[in-house]
C-alpha cells in the first residue's frame, strides 16, 4: 500500500491524542501527541526522508516513542492502540474538544449522559436548553459552551505566535539543511503581519532554480513559495498580505496605469520591479511595516506621509508588571532582577499580587515590607545604572476599589491595577468598576484591560472606549499585556488609546525567568497597533520614568 502523507499523519496523531485525552489518557502525552502533530504539519523536509536517515527525533515534540508510532502511521496508515480506542468513542465526540474549556471528562459525559456526537448537536443542545438540565452539567457549563463555540469558530486552526515561532524556526531550519542553494528565507503570512494567533505558515525562499512551488494540502500545513531573484519582493509581498492590503495596492498601481501581480510591478509588458521596497517607491509610498498591511487606512496615511515610527524592541528600556515568587512567580526578586539587567534593561517593576488574590499567593502588609526592604538593598548593590522599582498588581475590588488601605498604595513606585475574578457582570457594572479603579489617585496602569484569554475565554463586557478615555483624563497607562495567551489590549484599540492621549506600557506579565522574553510578543501588538516609542512607558530611560513616576506621586500630593 502507498506510504501516509505527512498531512495526515499529523491529523492521526490529534486523533490520538484527542482519543487518549477523552479515554484517560495521560494528559502529558496527550499534549506531547498534539504538539508533535503541529511540528508534523509544519514539517518542510519529506518525512520520507526524515525515516529512511533515522531522524525523527530532529522533529520538535517527537522522542522514541511518538517516533515510532509516526513510523507505524507512515507505513500502514494506523496504529494498534489508535484502532483500540476507535472502538469506545464515535468520531464526531472529538469534535466537542475543539470548544475551549470544555475538558475531555465533560465531553465523555455529554456524550454518555445526553448522546451527543458531535459540535452541532452541543450547540442545538445548548440553544435547546438540554445542557442545564441534565445533572453534573448545569446552566454555568450551557452558557460557557455557547460563548466559547464562538471562540472555537473565531480561531479555528490558528496558532499562538509563540508556538507559530517554533514551529516556523524549526521549519527554516530544515529546508536550509535539506536546501543549502536556497537564499533569503523569509517568513511571511500572517506571522510577519504580527496577527495575535497564525494560521498561514508560510516561508518564502529565493532559489537559482525555480521548481514547482510547494503548499500545503492541509489546515496547519507549511507553504514553501520559491522564487527567483528578480521577482524575490513580488513575491514575498504577496505572500504577507493581507489580501486587502494587496488589492488596495493593486488599485492604487490602476491608478497610476500600472500592474501589480505576483511577478512585480509592470507598465505595460515592462517589469517595473520586483522589490518589495521598490514597489512601494514606485507607487510614491514609504515602504508600509508588515504590521499595518491590514488595509485599514495605512495606505491613506502613507499617501499623505503621515506612517507612525513603529517602536522595536530595542526602544524598550525596562520591564514592569513581573511577579516572583512572593507571590505566584517561580523565581526570587533577586533572580528575575539580575535575568532582566542580562537583557539589557535598566529597570525590573515587581508587580506581585496583592492581598486579595489568596488564589496567587498575595502579599500581606507585612510581606510587601520585607520584599522593599530586599528591593531596596539589591538596587543599591546593583548601582546607579540598575533599579528594583517596587510595584503591586492590584485586584481590582467588585466597587471598583483597589486592595489595602489607602495609606498602603503609597509605598509603591508604581500600581497595575487588575481585574482578577467577578468576570459576569454587565457592560454597565464592568465599566464603572474599572472607571473606579481608573479614578483611584495610586492607580498607574490598568492591567490586561479585557481580561481575555485568547482560545480560551472572551473578555469581559466594558465599555472599552469609555475606559480609555477615563485612563486619558486620569493619566493612567493603558497596558499592552505580552503574554501570548492574553495580548491585551487589542491591538485593534491602540489607536484609539493614542487619539485620546493614553500612555502605553508593554509587560510581560511574566511569573518566570523564560517569560521576560514575552515582552517581544507585546512589541509586536504594539506595532499592529500603531504604536511609537514615545507614548510607551518603559520606553523610557530610568531617569526619566523616575521622573514621570516623581511628577504623578507631586500631582497627588497637591490634589490632597
Amino acid at each position: 500500500m502507498p506510504k501516509v502523507g505527512t498531512q495526515e499523519i499529523a491529523r492521526l496523531l490529534r486523533e490520538y491524542a484527542q482519543r487518549s485525552a477523552l479515554c484517560g489518557g495521560n494528559a502529558y502525552r496527550t499534549k506531547a501527541y498534539s504538539r508533535a502533530a503541529d511540528s508534523l504539519a509544519a514539517l518542510a523536509v519529506p518525512l520520507d526522508v526524515l525515516i529512511a536517515e533515522d531522524r525523527l527525533k530532529e522533529i520538535p515534540g517527537v522522542g522514541e516513542a511518538i517516533a515510532d508510532i509516526i513510523t507505524k502511521l507512515h507505513k500502514t496508515g494506523t496504529h494498534p492502540s489508535l484502532e483500540k480506542l476507535r472502538k469506545e468513542i464515535p468520531e464526531g465526540v472529538l469534535e466537542m474538544l475543539a470548544a475551549p474549556g470544555l475538558r475531555p471528562e465533560k465531553v465523555l459525559r455529554l456524550y454518555k449522559d445526553l448522546g451527543i456526537t458531535s459540535l452541532a448537536e452541543l450547540e442545538a443542545a445548548a440553544k435547546d436548553d438540554r445542557i442545564k438540565k441534565a445533572k453534573g452539567l448545569g446552566a454555568a457549563l450551557q452558557t460557557k459552551i455557547l460563548q466559547n463555540l464562538a471562540i472555537a469558530k473565531s480561531g479555528e486552526g490558528r496558532l499562538h505566535l509563540h508556538r507559530a515561532v517554533a514551529l516556523l524556526a524549526h521549519a527554516k531550519d530544515s529546508l536550509l539543511k535539506a536546501r543549502p542553494e536556497l537564499k533569503r528565507v523569509t517568513v511571511a503570512g500572517d506571522f510577519r503581519r504580527g496577527c495575535e494567533l497564525v494560521g498561514d505558515l508560510t516561508i518564502v525562499a529565493e532559489a537559482p532554480k525555480i521548481a514547482k512551488t510547494s503548499k500545503a494540502s492541509a489546515a496547519h500545513g507549511l507553504q514553501i513559495r520559491l522564487s527567483d531573484r528578480k521577482h524575490f519582493g513580488a513575491t514575498l509581498l504577496f505572500a504577507t498580505g493581507s489580501a486587502a492590503h494587496v488589492e488596495q495596492l493593486q488599485a492604487l498601481a490602476a491608478e497610476k496605469g500600472m500592474r501589480l501581480d505576483g511577478d512585480g510591478l509592470h507598465k505595460g509588458r515592462t517589469l517595473i520591479s520586483g522589490d518589495e521596497a521598490e514597489i512601494y517607491r514606485a507607487l510614491s509610498l514609504p515602504f508600509i511595516d508588515p504590521e499595518l498591511r491590514e488595509g485599514r487606512g495605512e495606505l491613506e496615511l502613507a499617501l499623505r506621509g503621515k506612517l507612525p515610527k513603529l517602536v522595536n524592541d530595542q526602544d524598550l528600556r525596562g520591564i514592569l508588571h513581573c511577579h516572583t515568587d512572593a507571590s505566584d512567580g517561580t523565581e526570587t526578586l533577586e533572580t528575575m532582577a539580575k535575568a532582566t539587567r542580562q537583557r539589557g534593561f535598566e529597570y525590573f517593576g515587581v508587580a506581585d499580587h496583592s492581598k486579595s488574590a489568596h488564589y496567587a499567593g498575595g502579599l500581606s502588609v507585612e510581606e510587601i515590607a520585607q520584599q522593599h526592604r530586599e528591593a531596596d538593598r539589591l538596587s543599591k548593590r546593583f548601582g546607579k545604572d540598575f533599579r528594583i522599582l517596587k510595584g503591586i498588581e492590584s485586584d481590582i475590588l467588585a466597587d471598583g476599589s483597589l486592595d489595602y488601605e489607602d495609606d498602603v498604595p503609597e509605598r509603591f513606585d508604581f500600581v497595575v491595577a487588575s481585574i482578577h475574578g467577578r468576570f459576569k457582570l454587565d457592560r454597565k457594572a464592568q465599566t464603572q468598576r474599572l472607571l473606579r479603579a481608573i479614578s483611584h489617585p495610586h492607580t498607574t496602569i490598568i492591567g490586561h484591560m479585557t481580561g481575555r484569554q485568547l482560545q480560551r475565554r472572551p473578555g469581559y463586557e466594558i465599555d472599552v472606549e469609555k475606559v480609555l478615555r477615563a485612563c486619558a483624563k486620569h493619566d493612567v497607562v493603558v497596558e499592552i499585556n505580552a503574554h501570548p495567551w492574553r495580548l491585551d489590549l487589542d491591538w485593534r484599540w491602540h489607536q484609539a488609546a493614542l487619539d485620546f492621549g493614553c500612555m502605553l506600557s508593554i509587560n510581560p506579565d511574566a511569573h518566570s525567568i523564560p517569560e521576560l522574553d514575552h515582552m517581544h510578543w507585546g512589541v509586536e501588538m504594539a506595532r499592529k497597533g500603531g504604536v511609537p516609542a514615545d507614548r510607551v512607558l518603559n520606553a523610557m530611560p530610568l531617569s526619566d520614568l523616575t521622573r514621570y513616576l516623581r511628577q504623578k506621586r507631586r500631582s497627588l500630593d497637591r490634589a490632597a
